[in-house]
């Protein structure tokens, strides 16, 4: 008899826990697949989305910067605006990113930037932009500071606060419509959430396509993974200094990249991780309301994956 999460979960103080419209034993039918098979196509894939694999953390940041400064090189020389919608994490992308444009020559005042999201109390109010531990001041001291006089203007900026955020759908709307290419540039969630898109809001809506025009949420309910995730990969462990609410943009904006630029990345060292299950079900799980990552393999762009996440994901002792 096996001894394992779902033979042992009723009764104990993980039964409802995880969002109700999660299949846990298909999640572990996909995960139990070799490593070789972490890159098969699914027939929902979209003919332009490739996952690449990346051998080291080096190679992950470099690959992801290159893509990003490559999406702002191509539409300067080609006469075209750029709304790009970007993360907070994984960062040491902008790095590179700054490096390539600058080796490039590359102005960036084509280029109209969306943050995808900021912490907030219930009712959508942020930190002081200036403040250590806002979204907006990391993005200040990673990307648009490092840029120099290459920089995106600071009214083209523009982060999920409160006044901000629901302005989003009519600006980036406004840019398509003048011929402007959307990008998007995401993370995966623990919980397969993109942005602060959390599968439990699936509850909210009657169809699919509800769920889809949704453009934003503020003050969102943030799942208690989502909370560990970020204490382990952002407070060095503390979950006290976590919000647990969020403001954050929805699938009625992800979803309409023209070009989607992924990254997963969550590997801790001596073979632990915390995203290979996240990485192999939103490659290998249909796309579902209740796990937000699976619609990105439905948008042209690259996934960017440490090769370790591809496993075998299997017990070990660390």
């Amino acid at each position: 008899m096996a001894i394992d999460f779902n033979t042992t979960v009723k009764g104990s103080l993980l039964e409802g826990f995880f969002p109700k419209g999660w299949d846990l034993k298909a999640f572990d039918r996909i995960c139990s697949q070799p490593p070789s098979k972490a890159t098969q196509r699914e027939p929902w894939w979209n003919k332009k989305f490739s996952p690449l694999a990346c051998e080291s953390l080096e190679d992950f940041n470099t690959f992801m910067g290159h893509e990003i400064a490559l999406q702002i090189a191509e539409t300067r020389k080609n006469g075209q605006q750029l709304a790009i919608i970007l993360p907070v994490g994984p960062m040491g992308m902008y790095r590179w990113t700054v490096f390539f444009l600058k080796e490039w020559g590359v102005p960036c005042d084509h280029v109209h930037g969306f943050n995808m999201d900021e912490w907030s109390d219930g009712k959508g109010n942020t930190l002081p932009g200036n403040e250590a531990g806002s979204f907006q001041d990391a993005m200040e001291q990673a990307f648009y500071g490092p840029l120099g006089k290459l920089t995106i203007p600071k009214d083209q900026r523009h982060f999920a606060t409160k006044s901000s955020l629901p302005k989003y759908p009519e600006q980036i709307a406004a840019l398509k419509n003048n011929g402007a290419k959307l990008a998007v540039v995401y993370g995966i969630g623990r919980v397969m959430h993109i942005a602060f898109w959390e599968p439990h809001f699936a509850a909210e809506f009657s169809s699919v396509q509800e769920w889809k025009s949704q453009p934003f949420r503020l003050g969102a309910q943030l799942h208690p993974l989502t909370i560990e995730q970020n204490a382990i990969t952002s407070f060095k462990s503390r979950t006290t200094l976590v919000p647990c609410r969020a403001n954050t943009i929805g699938p009625g904006l992800f979803l309409q990249a023209d070009w989607a630029i992924g990254g997963a990345d969550g590997t801790l060292g001596r073979g632990m991780m915390w995203q290979g299950l996240s990485f192999w079900v939103t490659l290998h799980h249909k796309p579902s309301t209740w796990i937000p990552s699976t619609w990105m393999p439905t948008l042209p762009g690259k996934l960017f994956f440490l090769k370790e996440l591809a496993g075998p994901l299997v017990a070990e002792c660390n």
